[in-house]
């Protein structure tokens, strides 16, 4: 196994795009393109039981590794702390399934007043599993992909580049450095931060 702080930080980062994906799969109400039913979010719950399965056996790997590296540490609690957003996602997700299943179940009851309040409950509770599911995958992305900067911090190299392509460089006939004068920002330019 390639136990370099490098390849560490990938496969961290691999994880980490790997919450992401599940994230951009969730489904959202009322979206004609991405509505939920229950064969795609149980679908889904298979794909999080996979990514808790590898997440299982990557900490397993590394743990039954007799020579470790001094960060492997590191990466493996934060392999199985991941565990525990992906777990709960999936079972947000479990509970979506019921609903839906309750609400497929229940559609000739929809005309009944007691049928329409027992469907209009069951809607607000796949509304709050499904925002619990998307904050549980978003928590758990950042949380891994935070960590990989833990095991392999970005080289000088790259940080300069970032920070270079971050500012531009001083127009010709430009005051020097250390004098200063109110100048407005063009009103197109967009700043990002990570």
């Amino acid at each position: 196994m390639d136990n370099t702080p490098i390849s560490d930080a990938l496969a961290l980062r691999a994880t980490a795009s790997a919450f992401d994906a599940q994230r951009g799969k969730l489904p959202v109400p009322g979206d004609p393109h991405r509505s939920p039913d229950v064969v795609t979010v149980a679908r889904q719950i298979s794909e999080l039981e996979k990514l808790v399965t590898d997440l299982g056996d990557e900490v397993l790997f590394r743990a039954a590794d007799q020579d470790q590296a001094p960060h492997t540490t590191r990466v493996i609690t934060n392999l199985a702390a991941a565990v525990e957003p992906a777990g709960e996602a999936a079972s947000a997700l479990g509970a979506v399934a019921h609903q839906l299943a309750f609400l497929n179940q229940t559609e000739s009851l929809r005309d009944q007043p007691d049928g329409r309040d027992a469907r209009e409950a069951a809607a607000r509770v796949v509304e709050e599993a499904l925002a619990t599911a998307d904050a549980a995958l978003h928590d758990g992305a950042n949380s891994v992909h935070s960590a990989s900067a833990t095991v392999s911090p970005q080289s000088d190299r790259l940080q300069a580049a970032r920070s270079r392509s971050a500012t531009t460089a001083p127009a010709p006939g430009s005051p020097p450095p250390g004098v200063t004068t109110a100048v407005a920002a063009p009103s197109d330019r967009i700043t990002r931060g990570r």
